[in-house]
């Protein structure tokens, strides 16, 4: 459980650094404030992990020949179909993630997921796992 709510600050802050660094994707929160916000980050960022293991699991596996052929750039179009899924369940929640049209998906998705692994890597040493 600790690992999972780490996973998700994680992405919740590296989703608000990707809002902060690509000008096509942004998070509208459902009201104004700080907690607001926080929570709105929070919950984009559940919704995308929920996303990406789902849809995105299986994507990956019925497209493993695309993935071997194209030596995985296919993923950073996977990343972004990903990112504009988890726009569209926003605006029909009517608040969350915006994303202005593909190219920036893929642009945000990349982004994210640099900004991710980064974090994660300095916060590794102050997680414990079990052994």
């Amino acid at each position: 459980m600790t690992r999972f709510l780490v996973r998700l600050i994680i992405n919740a802050v590296a989703l608000w650094l990707t809002t902060l660094i690509v000008a096509g994707v942004t998070v509208r929160p459902w009201d104004s404030g700080t907690l607001p916000t926080i929570l709105t980050y929070l919950l984009v960022s559940l919704i995308f992990g929920i996303v990406n293991g789902v849809i995105g699991g299986f994507i990956r596996v019925v497209a493993l020949p695309l993935y071997i052929i194209t030596l995985g750039l296919i993923s950073f179009i996977v990343n972004g179909l990903l990112l504009l899924l988890v726009s569209g369940i926003s605006t029909i929640i009517g608040f969350g993630l915006r994303v202005d049209s593909f190219w920036w998906g893929v642009l945000g998705a990349l982004v994210l997921g640099v900004i991710s692994w980064i974090i994660g890597l300095i916060l590794r040493p102050f997680v414990r796992t079990r052994a």
